[in-house]
């Protein structure tokens, strides 16, 4: 949660520059409430550009969960209103959090604990940050606020990094995502990133193989 401070902060300068509504940013964060989409919708109205082709940024973006969602569906208990109203809670922290537990009802437990304490944290911040940040100048750059998420996905990433498949995974995955960034649409990178869990097969595979 307190991670998530200086993107939240960014966000709310960001949609001020773009020239949103303070009411129009609370909406973002209250209703969309994943960051990188944010970001991506709002830079491009900002831009100049179309409703649609804001949307259509972030629905890619938010293409990974999708993922993330069938991973926490044994977790997810009671009714489908309920489960499609703790849906939106499906954030990177809140399955990053969740997925450490091994017990399912310990799982659910911390997915609704970090996706509550990063939503009130996330849309806190967002006020701040339009009301208060965005009017002291070049504050996001003095202070480095602009590399907090990165600096975030990296901290949920490294405890994830143990074992050679997962290195593999993340190492194949990342050159993708950089290769195709210059020359693919916003969302399209981070989601053929995810065909780095192949190359992650092959030294599993190769462990398996030993054992034999």
């Amino acid at each position: 949660m307190l991670a998530l401070i200086p993107f939240g902060l960014v966000f709310g300068v960001t949609a001020s520059e773009a020239g949103l509504t303070l009411l129009q940013s609370i909406g973002y964060s209250l209703l969309v409430f994943t960051g990188s989409a944010q970001f991506a919708a709002v830079e491009v109205l900002g831009d100049g550009g179309t409703v649609a082709a804001a949307v259509l940024s972030g629905l890619l973006l938010n293409l990974r969960s999708l993922a993330f969602g069938v991973v926490m569906a044994p977790a997810m208990v009671g009714s489908r209103l309920r489960r499609a109203a703790e849906s939106q809670l499906m954030i990177d922290e809140s399955v990053a959090v969740a997925t450490a537990q091994t017990d399912l009802r310990w799982r659910h437990y911390g997915y609704l604990a970090g996706g509550l304490a990063v939503f009130a944290m996330w849309n806190v911040t967002t006020i701040v940050g339009f009301s208060v940040v965005s009017s002291a100048g070049d504050v996001v750059e003095d202070w480095g606020l602009d590399v907090a998420g990165p600096a975030a996905f990296l901290a949920l990433l490294w405890p994830r990094l143990a074992r050679r498949d997962q290195q593999a995974t993340a190492l194949v995955g990342a050159a993708i995502a950089l290769t195709l960034v210059p020359i693919t649409p916003a969302g399209v990178p981070i989601i053929a990133g995810a065909l780095g869990v192949v190359a992650g097969r092959v030294p599993r595979e190769r462990v398996r193989g030993s054992t034999r």
